[in-house]
């Protein structure tokens, strides 16, 4: 079920563009990933008339969208093949489009530009802040989609194989007080980050991590897929398991309902299922009853 972070990213950049063109109003869109240092290859074309712009090459500097690159800012221009404010290496090919108004935006990841979004038009006219501020829209989306895939990669990688070397899997049961807590943070922020990840397939690969390092300490070593307890025992929402998540961190009720969007109240209410389910009467022993069944690393 696992996509490559090539695929995924283009999907992402194709999302991006949709967004775009239905927010601008502009009916061409386009954008490219890095190809290279200093270089970004347009991979996603929605709305075009031909394929011509597809691989296109951008050099930082170059061109609108090598500018806005090298600028790391928005750019526009209402006639782009006689505009004096760039260079015109791809006059040929946005000629070929016929696109006249272009404006481009830089995708910032971590101070690093990770992409160029395009938006355009085939009449020279001066472009509004109505379509700069939607193209600004889409990229910071698409900034915080591919920070939470780093992220996301991050932390994956947190939760390989350690004491299991052959296996690549969790620490055993044996392993030391400094491992497991490495292990319960990379789990706690694994849940926390898979509420934020809109893929599918990426939220199924945190959750299955997160049932792994959960399932590290059961006898057996079984996995699971993250949303509860395992096995025979008394089964655990995956609303229960994140408010566990934070009371095994030490987090206070309004602290825990904070931080997982929720009221108090809920976060009582989720705490009182638990500790009836676990047959306990107190949040630590919730968390200690949790750990045992294979609910919390």
């Amino acid at each position: 079920m696992r996509r490559e972070s090539g695929a995924s990213d283009s999907v992402d950049v194709a999302a991006a563009l949709s967004q775009l063109r239905r927010a601008s109003g502009l009916p061409v869109a386009f954008g490219g990933l890095p190809a290279g240092t200093g270089r970004f290859r347009i991979g996603e074309l929605a709305g075009t008339a031909t394929t011509v712009l597809r691989g296109l090459d951008i050099l930082r500097g170059n061109g609108l969208g090598g500018k806005a690159v090298a600028l790391c800012r928005p750019f526009a221009v209402h006639d782009y093949e006689v505009s004096p404010v760039i260079s015109h290496e791809y006059d040929a090919a946005v000629a070929a489009e016929g696109l006249r108004s272009v404006l481009a935006v830089p995708v910032v990841v971590r101070r690093r530009v990770r992409g160029v979004l395009y938006g355009a038009l085939r009449q020279p006219v001066r472009l509004g802040d109505r379509p700069l501020s939607a193209a600004m829209e889409a990229a910071r989306e698409l900034e915080q989609t591919l920070l939470l895939r780093e992220e996301a990669a991050r932390l994956l990688a947190a939760a390989r194989p350690r004491a299991r070397e052959e296996e690549g899997g969790p620490p055993s049961a044996t392993a030391g007080p400094a491992v497991w807590e490495e292990v319960r943070e990379a789990h706690g922020e694994l849940r926390a980050l898979a509420r934020r990840v809109t893929d599918p397939l990426l939220r199924h690969e945190l959750l299955a991590a997160c049932g792994r390092l959960a399932a590290a300490g059961r006898p057996g070593g079984d996995r699971g897929t993250g949303g509860g307890a395992l096995g025979a025992g008394p089964v655990l929402t995956p609303r229960e398991v994140d408010v566990l998540t934070q009371v095994a961190a030490g987090a206070t009720n309004a602290q825990a309902a904070e931080w997982l969007g929720l009221r108090p109240e809920t976060v009582k209410g989720y705490l009182r299922s638990c500790m009836r389910k676990l047959g306990v009467h107190s949040r630590m022993q919730a968390v200690v009853a949790a750990r045992r069944a294979g609910a919390l690393p």
